[in-house]
């Protein structure tokens, strides 16, 4: 894995939590490889979240009564688990959307930055 890698998979992993959290409010009750299908598939395969990320994620996010489980028998032998958002998880939600445009206004900020101090001096 190259450096670039690594860096694009820690970003990702930092966003995890909130990715979830906002799939299970806009699109209901979702099972573990359907938010894992929709975030690769809503962005356009850049997004890959692997099991491994996930699932510990959806744990954390049950601990701290953020979501809560249930099963659902699919079929004649399947049982899925679905994850359902709960109010404790929008509010989380809405707190990690003001971090996350908080930080990227921060980084639009430092990627416009021109070598100039706010003055017009050179620093």
């Amino acid at each position: 894995m190259t450096q670039r890698s690594k860096n694009k998979s820690n970003f990702k992993k930092g966003s995890v939590e909130m990715l979830l959290l906002h799939l299970l409010k806009t699109r209901g009750d979702c099972y573990g490889y359907e938010l894992s299908q929709l975030i690769n598939q809503i962005s356009g395969g850049v997004l890959i979240i692997p099991e491994g990320s996930m699932y510990p994620t959806l744990y954390k996010l049950i601990d701290n009564n953020y979501i809560t489980d249930y099963k659902k028998v699919v079929g004649k032998r399947m049982t899925r688990v679905y994850y359902h958002l709960e109010k404790a998880g929008e509010d989380r939600l809405e707190e990690l959307i003001e971090d996350y445009h908080e930080v990227s206004g921060a980084i639009q900020k430092i990627m416009e930055y021109n070598g100039e101090t706010e003055n017009g001096n050179a620093e």
